[in-house]
């Protein structure tokens, strides 16, 4: 019986933190503000996030290895009917965009809890989850399905270029 408590406590609670949020504001996502940098088996990766201004950020993130740049991410947070949604486009080299010039990948908010935000595709096939570890480290989790369907998860420990 003890058993079965703990759990259905810990369930309620695993629930309640990661429940769909209704409302939130840009502002509440300045923790991810600041310049980003990590050395990765990916290359040497630098992401930049503005501060939150006009119901917005932006980001520009790139992936360096072996001195040349293999890919790039741009990305705008905009509020729409009360949520922060991340809008993601990918190019490589030369600036040759991954996605259709209509379609950026669309993240809405799904979590927020203190300085840990978490934006989900739609579909639920791609997560990201950043996190203010400390004032100079931002922990970003990145949950998607490998070729195989299989679950793979990459953790991005980034340090604030000062």
């Amino acid at each position: 019986m003890k058993n079965n408590f703990c759990f259905l406590t810990f369930l309620f609670f695993s629930i309640s933190a990661f429940a769909q949020i209704n409302k939130a504001e840009v502002k509440d996502l300045a923790f991810m503000s600041g310049t980003w940098v990590q050395k990765s088996e990916w290359g040497d990766l630098e992401e930049f996030w503005s501060e939150p201004k006009g119901e917005s950020m932006m980001s520009s993130f790139r992936c360096v290895k072996e001195g040349k740049a293999l890919f790039y991410e741009f990305v705008v947070i905009e509020l729409e009917e009360g949520l922060p949604v991340m809008k993601m486009r990918h190019f490589n080299r030369g600036s040759i965009a991954w996605e259709e010039k209509e379609k950026p990948l669309l993240f809405p908010l799904v979590a927020l809890k203190g300085k840990r935000a978490v934006f989900e595709m739609k579909d639920k096939s791609v997560r990201l989850s950043y996190q203010l570890i400390t004032k100079n480290k931002l922990s970003v989790v990145l949950e998607e399905k490998d070729k195989n369907g299989q679950p793979k998860k990459d953790i991005f420990n980034f340090t604030r270029k000062l």
